[in-house]
């Protein structure tokens, strides 16, 4: 059976997430809209990895909670394993959660300090009712399968290092046996050093119990490694996705083409040879994004190579996302694989 054949255990159609934008004054009325995520559409299967890459601010996380239910959709639908959950209630969404799980960006913020790991890593069991029923020895079983000594169960989050509290918060997430995880930035804070061991971890956990994840990163070197298929986002919109091998070695969008651009290669022959793609000016406000495309202000290509004509095209039409190359799915009028970055 094809990869494409598998059905997803997580997807989204349509998404769309508008935030009101509220005056100032007594009533507070509302001005306009934040326009976070709009018209994403995403499948996870089981045993990979999708990575959500983008600047910061692109609608990344949000995206993520609407995967999750933990905010509602402007628009759209989220379904897991076919259901459709974006309308449950939270009592509805309650069972739902064992399985659906994130893992946060922060590893201190993200845990309570005047609780022991032991207590953190044995909440969600407590939670759903599952404690009673082995849960101590679940506890130590968890802190030694993410490489944590059960013997320190009693310390606090303080006590330990920034790549031990991740595993912590990795821990927690398995602790109710998820079929997805949902990682937001889980290695951004952390020493290079240490996010080799958290990503060698999060592998092994993927290969040993079958997860399925939504990696979600602006770090482009982690993502090549730990990603079957990328997404890259821009402004609130995926403009491009694909699995990883023909999405790095072959971008076709101006924009993914410049975040490549910007990854240093220790070859520094190739280094030299490499086209740099430098993005004039700041993201626009997603309060009023521009009109058709929505990287045309900053796009080299609209700004260098295209003439009048194709240009009205960029400004009146939005261009859809769909299949252009092997592998790979495109949300741009001219796209041009590039293989010299």
């Amino acid at each position: 059976m094809s990869e494409l054949a598998v059905p997803p255990v997580l997807s989204a159609r349509n998404l769309v997430k508008h935030f009101p934008v509220r005056g100032r004054g007594m009533l507070r009325r509302k001005v306009g809209e934040v326009h976070a995520v709009c018209d994403v559409s995403l499948d996870i299967r089981a045993e990979e990895t999708l990575a959500l890459v983008g600047e910061s601010g692109c609608g990344k996380s949000t995206t993520a909670r609407l995967l999750l239910n933990l905010i509602r959709p402007t628009a759209g639908e989220v379904r897991y394993r076919g259901r459709d959950i974006t309308r449950l209630s939270r009592r509805k969404m309650r069972p739902l959660r064992r399985d659906l799980q994130l893992v946060f960006q922060d590893p201190y913020a993200s845990l309570d300090p005047r609780m022991t790991v032991f207590e953190i890593i044995a909440e969600p069991l407590r939670v759903h009712g599952q404690f009673p029923y082995g849960g101590r020895e679940a506890v130590r079983e968890l802190m030694a399968t993410v490489g944590l000594d059960p013997e320190h169960r009693n310390r606090y989050p303080h006590e330990f290092s920034g790549g031990q509290r991740q595993r912590v918060g990795v821990a927690r997430a398995l602790a109710l046996r998820p079929k997805v995880l949902i990682l937001d930035e889980p290695v951004s804070a952390l020493d290079v050093s240490i996010q080799a061991g958290v990503i060698n971890l999060l592998e092994d956990l993927q290969e040993e119990l079958g997860l399925a994840y939504l990696f979600v990163s602006h770090d482009l070197s982690v993502v090549r490694h730990i990603a079957d298929r990328v997404a890259v986002m821009y402004l609130g919109k995926i403009v491009e996705v694909g699995d990883v091998g023909s999405v790095f070695e072959a971008p076709a969008h101006p924009y993914t083409q410049a975040l490549l651009s910007a990854i240093p290669v220790p070859d520094p022959r190739r280094e030299r040879r490499r086209r740099r793609v430098i993005l004039a000016g700041d993201v626009p406000s997603a309060v009023e994004p521009p009109s058709g495309c929505r990287f045309r202000t900053r796009c080299p290509k609209f700004e260098n190579e295209l003439s009048t004509i194709r240009r009205r095209r960029c400004i009146d039409e939005v261009p859809e996302l769909k299949y252009r190359y092997s592998g790979t799915e495109v949300a741009c009028h001219y796209a041009a694989v590039s293989t010299v970055l």
